[in-house]
């Protein structure tokens, strides 16, 4: 293949386009300076594209001129992240409170550049190729849709029909280079809870002349607790229960009438979060009144369990062989974090993985989280991205 050769003429385009991204983040469906940079960029490659999905979204297409072929969609995410970036290189973010602090931007200028070198060797491609650009993957306001669920709904895999969709996520916690995937349930879905507790006011040195909601609240925390470490089988499949925020009263000697907990719920089975919901329900409903207390659950799902169909895995996992080496694929479990590509693999057999980017010899403990101002990430692994993607479409259409 020509991959390679191909391939190194576009290295410099990568960290350009990258660090031109990271240097002007955009949140959740305001992506207008990205998509129009994506967009402008596959025209001049003469690659079409089609505007408009998902508010921001982008959809470029390539149709391989080596004959007809399977049809397969490649994603990267667009969005940046609400916080103040820390690092002083000469890339960091000009707008301060919006920062590519989870690896969006690398996600991109991988897929644009897996754009050029396929469009370069077009007359060598099988099928067509479905390039998606998403907007608003880390979630959008209160229960409107992300972007993956929004593209989906305006038709992103239809025209023409996506067969399979590709995805990676960079880490920057993993050894640079190195690509790891799980088969089957890999990341676990997302639900966001709101509990709104009702009591009745008093004193704070009268307590018995009221009904203490945040009382209640505490009760509450713990029983969550309970519903992982003593009532799910988690031989199945892990689970995960946090409260994030605690609201309740106004003064120290007031008790008040309302407190309301919100958290998020992760589970990498689809049964299991629905026994999940039922049980925070009824052990909420339960505890308040325990207490004369009433209580109110919301529970919004985010994304699906992102699942990695076995028999792709088991047709395609060469192609990351070939791309990152064999002893640098590596076989990894689940994961509690989630991803809105699920709503992809709900669609159409999938294949999710990562991409390490942690310098060679930094200590991962040292590595700065994702979703953290001080977010870093190697961009010399990159290449590896480009060639697994390009891999990818051209052993798919083999497959069999």
């Amino acid at each position: 293949m020509k991959i390679i050769p191909e391939f190194l003429e576009q290295q410099s385009l990568i960290q350009t386009i990258r660090r031109d991204i990271h240097a002007h983040p955009e949140l959740k469906f305001t992506e207008f300076r990205t998509s129009a940079m994506v967009t402008q960029q596959l025209r001049d490659w003469h690659i079409p594209v089609h505007l408009g999905l998902g508010t921001t979204g982008v959809v470029g297409t390539i149709t391989g001129q080596l004959g007809p072929g399977k049809s397969i969609g490649l994603r990267a995410d667009m969005d940046a992240l609400p916080l103040t970036e820390h690092n002083t290189f000469a890339h960091a973010s000009q707008h301060a409170g919006c920062m590519h602090a989870c690896g969006h931007d690398s996600h991109i200028s991988i897929l644009m550049a897996t754009a050029k070198v396929l469009q370069s060797m077009q007359k060598e491609v099988p099928g067509t190729v479905v390039f998606l650009f998403q907007p608003a993957e880390e979630g959008a306001p209160g229960t409107e849709e992300g972007g993956a669920p929004l593209m989906i709904k305006e038709g992103a895999l239809d025209q023409p029909k996506v067969e399979a969709v590709f995805g990676l996520h960079i880490e920057a916690e993993l050894p640079v280079g190195n690509i790891y995937y799980k088969q089957g349930a890999f990341m676990a879905s997302s639900d966001w809870f709101t509990i709104k507790i009702n009591g009745k006011g008093s004193h704070g040195s009268q307590p018995w002349g009221g009904v203490d909601p945040i009382a209640s609240a505490a009760q509450i925390i713990e029983g969550l607790q309970h519903i992982v470490s003593r009532q799910m089988n988690i031989v199945t499949a892990p689970v995960v229960i946090t409260v994030g925020t605690i609201k309740g009263g106004v003064r120290s000697n007031i008790i008040p009438e309302t407190a309301e907990l919100t958290g998020t719920i992760r589970t990498l089975d689809s049964k299991m979060q629905t026994e999940v919901h039922e049980r925070i329900r009824n052990t909420v409903k339960n505890i308040a009144a325990s207490s004369g207390a009433t209580a109110e659950v919301t529970i919004d799902t985010k994304t699906l369990v992102t699942y990695n169909e076995p028999s792709l895995v088991k047709k395609t996992l060469p192609s990351l062989f070939k791309a990152a080496g064999a002893n640098n694929v590596l076989e990894t479990t689940w994961q509690t974090g989630a991803e809105d590509f699920s709503f992809f693999s709900a669609k159409a057999p999938s294949f999710f993985f990562y991409l390490g980017a942690l310098p060679a010899g930094k200590d991962p403990k040292d590595a700065a989280p994702h979703h953290t101002p001080n977010f870093y990430i190697d961009e010399s692994g990159f290449t590896v991205g480009v060639k697994a993607f390009c891999n990818l479409v051209f052993d798919y259409a083999k497959a069999k």
